[in-house]
């Protein structure tokens, strides 16, 4: 697919680190009308509304990506997807680790990976010369094992003319209400997110799943979700998300003695 060299500043692609994925592709013309968010659907939280401050970074490898970690910065990369399989022109940064760290604490792994940041590219965190500033949608994220440290980030650029493929967070609501849930029975959650094809300008920072409804033996599928109309989703729409399940005859026995 050709697209026009303007479209594309300087990107970059990411060795594979981390399961949730975010790639991009070109919806319609940057002169097309924007999407927005419509009534009655979730959108992103403002209180969680910030600038991720990054610096240039010159070179990559192991040997670098220890010492910047060292100094309290984590190793990331900015590209972007021409057709969700390729990328090219990359930029390297690297990020505060502190506010990465403080912002996947306070939103979630998943939920971080759903949520557009803008970020501002500087020749240092103290200077106030912009070097780039743009839209992201962080790609990947690479975590240290038992102290969840960020030790690599990789953004995608994310604006309103590209499609992206996002992994979208669950939340599940109505447990409280549920006639099968009141009647004992247990929830079995089968999908945590669920990846959908969305304009960049209207990614759902979550999706609802309503349970009050829901009795024994009934279940969601990825077809219920209510989402945007202009999301398109990327797996089986008779795919489960969940199942209110029945106790198992075994406790049923035990409770009879």
């Amino acid at each position: 697919m050709y697209l026009p060299r303007h479209i594309f500043t300087r990107v970059s692609l990411h060795r594979r680190l981390f399961s949730h994925s975010a790639s991009a592709a070109i919806l319609h013309p940057p002169e097309a009308e924007p999407l927005t968010y419509l009534e009655g659907f979730p959108r992103p939280n403002p209180k969680y509304d910030e600038t991720i401050l990054a610096i240039p970074r010159i070179d990559s490898g192991k040997n670098i990506s220890e010492k910047e970690r060292r100094a309290g910065r984590v190793p990331s990369i900015v590209f972007e997807q021409e057709d969700g399989q390729h990328g090219g022109n990359k930029r390297l940064i690297s990020v505060r680790s502190d506010q990465i760290r403080k912002l996947v604490n306070h939103l979630g792994r998943s939920f971080f990976l759903s949520r557009l940041f803008h970020l501002e590219v500087r020749s240092q965190f103290d200077i106030d010369d912009v070097v780039e500033s743009v839209r992201v949608l962080p790609r990947k994220i690479h975590l240290k094992a038992g102290s969840d440290a960020p030790l690599n980030v990789t953004f995608i650029r994310a604006p309103s003319h590209a499609l992206l493929k996002v992994d979208v967070p669950l939340v599940y609501r109505g447990e409280d209400v549920s006639p099968g849930l009141k009647k004992g029975a247990s929830l079995n959650t089968i999908k945590r997110t669920v990846k959908y094809l969305c304009p960049a300008d209207i990614i759902p920072p979550y999706i609802d799943v309503d349970l009050s409804e829901l009795d024994v033996g009934q279940k969601v599928v990825m077809g219920d979700l209510k989402v945007h109309p202009a999301l398109k989703l990327l797996q089986s729409k008779d795919e489960a998300v969940c199942k209110i399940m029945g106790q198992r005859v075994s406790e049923l026995q035990k409770k009879s003695k």
